[in-house]
């Protein structure tokens, strides 16, 4: 059975591939980078490739890329046109989203999982308390905390595997929003420097800075830290620097108490109505090469090496001609605001794809102002 799935997914794909790069191409904006044209406008697998070197130009000017050799601007060169014919791959795979050129498209993709992704290991801890059961019945068809002001602008981890603090320090501002009604943008730097929690089960297993760690792990070290102090307090510099400069007077956000939630969708949307944006891990595999839309594709793993945050959801995206509607979760990235849908992703519901609804945290946040 499985054998016969996977066969039919893949003539599916090979019979709608010329149909897919066609309603695609016609149906971008027609401010879109032609570059992002060219790579999904064609199904003979060889024009994303033609005037490469012009497209790499416009690559390079867009984004500000500059090499310091000769050999170096060659390498990246050919990693740029291998990731066209990635994003081309891409695209044929996740049609209902946008594929192209990112500004991570000069990056082979093993420097891209290490310099951005950076959630080291997906098991929680045993500790961890599970989220009560919420009632269902009631939820709204489209929601997202960005209407309600209980989200930050978005932000740049850069060249630094510290997604897993974004993603903490989202959770909480969102959670101390709601306790306070005050929006904080609070400091990711903190954790990087001061964070060294551990799995007292995993040797090895802490949070580690630009080296990784986990959005858990970070909550128990808030919590036994007395909390979090702002951006402009202890400013984000994206690099593993060896000090902790934390400063216990300066704490405006503290946990009360987090909770990991049921994979269960309709769970998950209940908790995010309810206590806030999400802290959630994700399998980036389609992540380097997305430009927008809903992404939702045929086949992803479900190990998570990134760690987002998980703002809303909707239900009534338009996707392109001969596909249906698709139900998705909205997600605050890291990357800035220069990189997907404004900084955001839409992956759909429904599935658990790309592993979206395996590892989803919610937290409490205590007024300290009121103490």
């Amino acid at each position: 059975m499985a054998r016969f799935s996977l066969l039919s997914i893949l003539v599916l794909s090979s019979f709608l591939s010329p149909i897919l790069a066609f309603t695609i191409s016609v149906d971008i904006p027609d401010d879109t980078d032609p570059l992002i044209r060219q790579v999904v406008s064609s199904s003979d697998g060889e024009d994303e490739l033609l005037n490469a070197d012009h497209h790499f130009a416009i690559f390079k000017s867009k984004f500000g890329k500059t090499y310091a050799t000769h050999e170096e601007h060659q390498h990246r060169f050919n990693v740029f046109k291998a990731n066209l014919r990635r994003a081309k791959k891409h695209q044929l795979l996740d049609p209902t989203a946008t594929h192209g050129v990112t500004k991570f498209s000069d990056l082979t993709p093993s420097e891209f999982r290490r310099q951005f992704l950076g959630l080291n290991r997906l098991r929680l801890p045993a500790d961890a308390q599970k989220a009560p059961i919420l009632p269902t019945n009631d939820l709204p068809a489209d929601f997202d905390w960005r209407d309600h002001g209980a989200v930050t602008a978005v932000k740049n981890q850069g060249s630094c595997g510290s997604c897993w603090s974004f993603s903490t320090t989202g959770a909480l501002e969102g959670a101390h929003y709601l306790a306070t009604g005050e929006l904080v943008s609070l400091s990711e730097q903190q954790l990087v420097d001061c964070d060294h929690e551990c799995d007292p089960e995993e040797v090895g297993a802490c949070d580690s800075g630009c080296n990784g760690g986990l959005m858990t792990s970070a909550f128990e070290y808030t919590l036994k830290a007395g909390g979090l102090v702002r951006e402009e307090d202890y400013p984000y510099t994206g690099t593993d620097r060896g000090t902790c400069n934390f400063d216990k007077s300066k704490v405006v956000a503290t946990v009360s108490n987090f909770s990991v939630v049921s994979i269960d969708e309709d769970q998950i949307a209940a908790n995010l109505v309810k206590n806030g944006p999400l802290a959630v891990g994700i399998n980036a595999a389609f992540m380097q090469t997305y430009i927008g839309r809903v992404s939702c594709p045929y086949i992803c793993g479900k190990h998570l090496d990134h760690g987002v945050l998980l703002v809303g959801y909707g239900s009534a995206e338009y996707a392109p001609i001969r596909f249906k509607e698709k139900p998705y979760w909205i997600i605050k990235n890291s990357w800035g605001e220069n990189w997907g849908e404004n900084g955001y992703y839409k992956i759909c519901r429904g599935r658990n794809v790309c592993g979206v609804d395996s590892m989803v945290s919610t937290v409490a946040a205590i007024n300290v102002n009121a103490h």
